[in-house]
């Protein structure tokens, strides 16, 4: 009895082994590849859209997935699952859906992006005949951390140049671009830099930044983002980063004895200045009147005429 069972199942890996060996030259037929998306470490699917016309059950049936390079991922041979073709790093990580005719991939990386194929043959008496197969793309995407703003160094009192940092991780694909975007209530600046970028070599996802250098106008405030580009559409922003307007710099206060000179000249000045008033007026003091002189003069004539009169 174990004897037939081994002779069983090596027949059934044979027929396995040669229908991979026989697709694995046999273009696919039927519709353009169907894309499909998933995210780091989740769940994928795989779909297969059998039609299943003629309701054919899965005892009559050997369904299986391969991958780009031929791996495969999963078989269904008469009902049963069949692990023994399956390429070790896909055990365990699939799930098979009859109702929607779909392969799940489970915990799914970046390295597991790319085409994959669903075959579906019907037993029948004169042996296995292919009656269906599709292709799809898998396209594994990760989802990066929001941008994150750190400041290098504040503006000084004599500066108002700023420097700051940007970065984003654990994300894929790789970005577009990475800028800094400066706005105030009249106005928007972009600032654009050099994106520095990571790839870890085991699960592929990138680490990205971004160091600039820019102006800020100190009399108005000011609020900064930090904008990473996915796609030309597609932008995640960093929260805001706002920096208030400069309050302006007081006059410094006089010392205490600068004002007492200060003081002491004013009063120097104003003494000076009475003193040459009141020495002009001394000099130009009228003396009498000539009016008065006038009227002398008249009296001292009259009294020389009386004089000069002869009496009759």
């Amino acid at each position: 009895m174990g004897t037939c069972d081994s002779t069983m199942g090596l027949r059934n890996t044979l027929i396995v082994m040669a229908l991979l060996l026989s697709v694995s030259t046999v273009p696919f037929s039927g519709a353009a590849s169907l894309k499909s998306h998933a995210f780091f470490n989740e769940t994928g699917e795989l779909p297969c859209h059998f039609p299943n016309t003629q309701n054919l059950s899965l005892d009559e049936l050997v369904i299986f997935w391969q991958d780009q390079n031929k791996l495969v991922l999963y078989e269904l041979f008469k009902g049963q699952e069949k692990p023994n073709n399956v390429n070790p790093k896909y055990i365990g990580r699939t799930s098979f859906d009859q109702d929607s005719w779909t392969l799940r991939l489970h915990n799914v990386q970046i390295k597991d992006t790319g085409s994959y194929q669903c075959f579906i043959h019907h037993r029948r008496s004169q042996g296995l005949v292919s009656i269906h197969q599709m292709s799809s793309d898998l396209i594994v995407l990760a989802n990066f951390s929001q941008p994150e703003i750190r400041l290098i160094a504040n503006q000084t009192e004599k500066s108002n140049i700023i420097n700051l940092t940007c970065s984003s991780i654990q994300g894929y694909p790789e970005p577009q671009r990475m800028y800094v975007s400066l706005n105030t209530t009249n106005s928007s600046s972009t600032y654009d830099a050099v994106m520095k970028k990571s790839q870890s070599n085991i699960t592929e996802l990138y680490n990205v930044s971004i160091s600039v250098s820019f102006p800020i106008p100190p009399e108005t405030n000011v609020t900064i983002f930090c904008a990473l580009q996915l796609e030309p559409t597609k932008i995640i922003l960093s929260q805001p980063y706002n920096i208030d307007a400069k309050s302006p710099v007081p006059s410094p206060p006089v010392p205490d004895h600068i004002l007492w000179i200060a003081a002491l000249l004013v009063t120097v000045v104003v003494s000076g200045m009475v003193f040459l008033t009141l020495k002009k007026r001394k000099k130009k003091q009228p003396g009498p009147s000539n009016e008065c002189e006038i009227i002398k003069v008249e009296e001292k004539e009259s009294e020389q005429t009386a004089k000069r009169t002869p009496r009759t």
